[in-house]
């Protein structure tokens, strides 16, 4: 059986030539005792041969992969020429179950392609290819060229050269430096046989049998052994994936801070989810870190404990009912109040109309009782059906829980799906006009996504306005390792929108009471150091209290390698100057192949 996460790639077509091939100005024929692999790589990420037959491309077997539609094997030459900036290996798509076997000398007739991923309008690097070939075997049982290893002392620091200005800022064109960017480096080695040894992991395995690990061990480490991503420009260039060639049932599956002994080896590929890859022949053996689940401190009688937490996609046919429940209860201490991410309506994504998540929020509630918790009361608004994004039919929306024996809530009739919240004066003190209310819901900001849900809660005599957020996500935006470079983050235009509706709607709150307690939270869906978080937290109306820890544990969500912020509590200046409040991001998720959400809880406490 192939690994998941190949049979992922391999539904993918890989027949077409990618459109920055078509623009290549062809050289004359390739010739049979001229064209080696180096110069069908050539020195740039496109080949000079794009959309060219080639003739008798000499080279040995290195890998071959048997299953899905991206059925080939990869080919290096044993006899390199002396520029660092040219590949030595190359894919050949056979389209069926390839005839040759690791060690064949072959030689490669066929058509030089450059195939992008996921297609050109992602923009994705291309990886070059030969297809529609007619291999001849010229003799079997040949040494292997010798895997090139991948360290911390081969990888540049630097992470890729500027895009071309006059190429919309693609790097295509741009002659590979391998000794001072990385992601030069990584390409010159596309289709080669690489080697990574005693490597760290830092994503866990994930459901399509893939895994991160880092060549650099101190490159960012964070102290639960990932690499943190803490800013745009300080990318971390150590990081690898890792698939294999292999049987599902034979991948480790790895937590972060687990260790893959031994030698990894295998070609480097390029793909969609994730850019470059080693796709391994041979696998290092899995050592665990003893990696724990966290478990915050309990809130005091005076403190305010509040938490958000993205269940992904919770419905009541799912069976993670009783492992959110423990999470809630033991991990984060029963908060005092939780903004709940992701809850789905009553039949899921069956697309009916339904809307309604009465059931699927009281399953949970049930669920906390159960594991010793408190009987949570709840509110929120039920959406307009099939308005506010996620997945089709699961009318996903926020909800807030909150310990009836702890905190009440002001109830103010009048909040549905399309009536705007507002803030009214009495006695000198800010009140919503409806609560729970959204915010702006008819704002185009909002299209097709979640809106803010106000809510506003009493504390020991103190009124605590808390708002939950669901912003809209970062699909669509050009990966790290695109061929644009920077990449551009077009989701960021409606997030940014978004950011500036909830800081509108705070300022008008603090307007009123300059001294009033305000939390905005949940799942922002961008960095702390985002322009979504500077719009957010404005000219001080809100901080992001994520920001109180060191650099070292900011993260909420582990991608492709990057431990990052996507999850943030904010709090207004009358929180974040009484200094006693405390911060934790619990993490019981992010980090670990048996995850229940892809999303770590953050909890926030402090005495209002």
């Amino acid at each position: 059986m192939p690994s998941r996460s190949s049979a992922r790639l391999a539904a993918l077509t890989v027949a077409a030539v990618c459109s920055a091939a078509s623009a290549v100005v062809l050289t004359s024929p390739a010739h049979a005792d001229a064209v080696r692999i180096h110069d069908i790589q050539g020195t740039t990420r496109i080949s000079p041969f794009a959309g060219q037959k080639v003739t008798d491309v000499p080279g040995i077997v290195t890998a071959t992969r048997a299953y899905g539609s991206s059925r080939g094997f990869w080919i290096q030459d044993p006899t390199p020429d002396d520029d660092p900036a040219t590949s030595e290996g190359v894919f050949v798509f056979t389209s069926s179950t390839p005839k040759v076997a690791v060690g064949d000398s072959v030689t490669v007739t066929g058509t030089v392609s450059e195939y992008v991923p996921g297609g050109a309008s992602t923009g994705n690097q291309s990886l070059t290819e030969i297809t529609k070939p007619t291999i001849t075997t010229v003799s079997t049982g040949n040494p292997v060229p010798a895997p090139v290893v991948i360290d911390e002392d081969s990888v540049p620091d630097a992470y890729a050269p500027a895009g071309d200005t006059a190429a919309a800022g693609s790097i295509n064109g741009l002659t590979l430096d391998p000794s001072t960017y990385a992601l030069d480096y990584y390409e010159s080695l596309e289709g080669m046989n690489v080697q990574v040894e005693d490597t760290r992991v830092v994503t866990a395995t994930d459901p399509y049998s893939e895994l991160w690990v880092t060549v650099k061990p101190w490159e960012h480490r964070s102290r639960r052994g990932g690499t943190v991503y803490g800013s745009y420009e300080s990318q971390n260039t150590g990081r690898l994936q890792i698939q294999s060639l292999g049987p599902t049932a034979d991948f480790p599956k790895a937590n972060v801070g687990d260790t893959l002994s031994g030698t990894t080896t295998g070609p480097l590929d390029f793909n969609q989810f994730g850019g470059y890859t080693l796709v391994a022949s041979k696998l290092g053996t899995l050592q665990s870190g003893g990696l724990e689940r966290e478990t915050t401190r309990k809130q005091s009688g005076r403190e305010l404990a509040v938490a958000t937490y993205n269940v992904e996609n919770l419905d009541p046919s799912d069976a993670t009912f009783d492992k959110h429940a423990a999470a809630i209860v033991n991990h984060l201490q029963s908060p005092d109040i939780v903004s709940l991410e992701e809850i789905q309506d009553n039949n899921g994504a069956t697309d009916d109309g339904t809307v309604d998540a009465s059931e699927t929020v009281d399953k949970l509630i049930d669920a906390i009782v159960a594991a010793g918790g408190p009987k949570y009361d709840w509110r929120s608004i039920n959406p307009v059906n099939d308005q506010d994004g996620g997945q089709p039919g699961g009318n996903i929306r926020q909800v807030f829980l909150f310990n009836p024996e702890r905190v009440s809530f002001v109830d103010r009739a009048g909040g549905d799906s399309t009536t705007a919240v507002g803030v009214t004066k009495e006695d000198g003190k800010a009140e919503l006009t409806v609560s729970p209310g959204r915010i702006d819901p008819a704002n185009a900001a909002w299209k097709d996504s979640r809106k803010p849900l106000a809510g506003q809660f009493v504390f020991r005599g103190k009124t605590v306005f808390v708002i939950a957020n669901h912003l809209v996500s970062k699909g669509g935006d050009q990966g790290l390792t695109s061929q644009y470079q920077p990449p551009t983050r077009s989701s960021e235009i409606q997030r940014h929108a978004q950011a500036t509706a909830v800081n509108a709607f705070v300022k008008d709150i603090l307007k009123v009471q300059k001294n009033a307690d305000v939390i905005a939270l949940g799942d922002m869906n961008d960095f702390e150091f985002s322009g979504t978080a500077q719009i957010l937290e404005g000219d001080g109306e809100l901080w992001s209290a994520i920001k109180s820890l060191p650099k070292s544990e900011r993260y909420t969500y582990d991608y492709q390698g990057n431990e990052q912020v996507l999850d943030q509590i904010l709090i207004s200046p009358a929180i974040r100057r009484g200094c006693d409040f405390e911060y934790d991001s619990v993490h019981i998720n992010s980090e670990f192949n048996d995850q229940i959400s892809d999303h770590d809880p953050q909890v926030l406490r402090f005495r209002p």
